[in-house]
């Protein structure tokens, strides 16, 4: 039995170094050696202990890239090759993977929850969850490959076009990236509204219109930069129950609202204050692989820059550390590991 080094989950707020077994690969399997990984929303929603499929000891992690070092089964793909792990896992066989949409599968899985991901030394990944890392793009930069997915896939849900004014409530990572491809997607002012000042300043770098929820009454300032109209498209990214009520307040009459964040709990929504205006509601969940692709293609072509969004990159072993900086978002952006 060959073990090697693995952050874990162990139990609520509480991660560490520890050993797993390295992973055999079965066909249709190859073994990546990661190279580097994000921590995510979701990783935090685990490691407090919110997460309902997450079970101890976990190595989390399903933003991750890496070299194959080993592969099982007929690919385009070769031993030593760079690769970004596309992190779904769907079933195949309900009826929305039968349509071509296996990222809203009744039984999706997930690299990093439902089995060990990229918070190790190796991991295995089905080969159709491979992607190429383009020459040019680094390997910490591709590591991002799947909150940009995220991002382009909210962006191609909404009905955004030239010109339109976008608020993002919420300045994380996602909720920036989501700026980025509003952006490029044609959008005139792009409004974000956040409480950390270190994020909130990442979103004028970025050349978005940033405002500090705790300073001024969003609602008020979206209306008067629009003329008292309201945003065109409404990007929800925070996933609390103000921003719930304020995505209803911003919007302009016949306006959009999408919907990209994972509520810990559900919250209540003004159906009545949405009737009178006509908004249109769009939900989101993950990408599909057309998007990652893009996401991809997006970084390797500088269309989309990643590398203000890294705001740490630390061994594994300082998995506690890592965990600790996403804590804090006035410090903190996207903590990458790398455990090799």
């Amino acid at each position: 039995m060959t073990m090697m080094k693995a952050g874990l989950f162990l139990a609520e707020k509480n991660v560490a170094m520890g050993e797993l077994e390295k992973p055999i690969t079965k066909n249709g399997e190859a073994l990546v050696k990661v190279s580097f990984a994000g921590i995510c929303g979701t990783d935090m929603m685990i490691y407090f202990g919110k997460h309902p499929r997450a079970k101890v000891p976990l190595a989390m992690g399903h933003e991750f890239s890496g070299v194959i070092e080993n592969i099982n089964g007929e690919s385009e793909f070769s031993v030593g090759d760079r690769v970004v792990v596309e992190p779904t896992l769907s079933c195949g066989k309900c009826e929305a993977c039968l349509a071509g949409q296996s990222h809203v599968c009744k039984n999706l899985k997930l690299i990093g929850i439902d089995k060990h991901g990229g918070f190790a030394e190796y991991t295995t990944v089905p080969l159709d969850r491979l992607h190429p890392i383009p020459d040019g793009l680094s390997d910490a930069h591709a590591a991002l490959a799947e909150p940009v997915a995220v991002a382009v896939h909210a962006v191609r849900r909404s009905n955004l076009k030239v010109g339109d004014n976008v608020a993002i409530l919420g300045g994380g990572p996602i909720g920036l990236l989501i700026g980025l491809m509003a952006k490029r997607a044609g959008a005139d002012q792009i409004i974000v509204s956040d409480i950390s000042p270190y994020r909130l300043d990442k979103a004028k770098k970025l050349g978005l219109f940033a405002i500090d929820a705790k300073e001024v009454n969003v609602t008020e300032e979206i209306k008067q930069r629009t003329n008292g109209v309201g945003a065109d498209v409404v990007f929800e990214v925070a996933g609390t129950q103000i921003t719930a009520n304020q995505m209803i307040e911003i919007s302009r009459i016949q306006g959009q609202i999408v919907v990209v964040s994972v509520y810990k709990q559900s919250p209540l929504i003004d159906i009545a204050a949405m009737h009178f205006k006509e908004i249109s509601l769009t939900t989101t969940r993950c990408y599909s692989r057309g998007d990652f692709e893009k996401a991809i293609r997006l970084m390797a072509t500088g269309m989309v820059e990643v590398a203000p969004f890294i705001s740490h990159e630390l061994p594994l072993e300082e998995i506690a550390k890592g965990f600790e900086l996403m804590e804090n978002p006035d410090v903190s952006l996207k903590v990458l590991f790398q455990p090799n």
